[in-house]
């Protein structure tokens, strides 16, 4: 895995984000204006860890971000490993 360009491409972090939160906030029926305490998303952040379906939605949902579908097994093509910039 080019884990180097990954990390750089804000893609990959948007697609991992709501791999985490879209779960949580279907789940829990919640939208953003929800969360107006601090309190509130402690509480909410605490509850999906607790809740075995919602940690298996996000882990499904970071794998599927991670995941390179276009190549057999868990790595990436040739032609993204031989990249040095997110980039052309």
């Amino acid at each position: 895995m080019n884990w180097k360009i990954r990390f750089k491409n804000p893609v990959f972090w948007l697609g991992i984000i709501l791999a985490i939160v879209t779960p949580v906030l279907v789940y829990f029926n919640l939208s953003a204006s929800d969360f107006t305490t601090w309190t509130k998303v402690f509480d909410t952040i605490k509850s999906a860890i607790a809740n075995p379906y919602v940690v298996l939605s996000v882990i499904t949902g970071a794998w599927n971000q991670i995941n390179d579908s276009t190549v057999s097994g868990f790595t990436d093509s040739e032609l993204t490993k031989s990249k040095t910039s997110v980039t052309k």
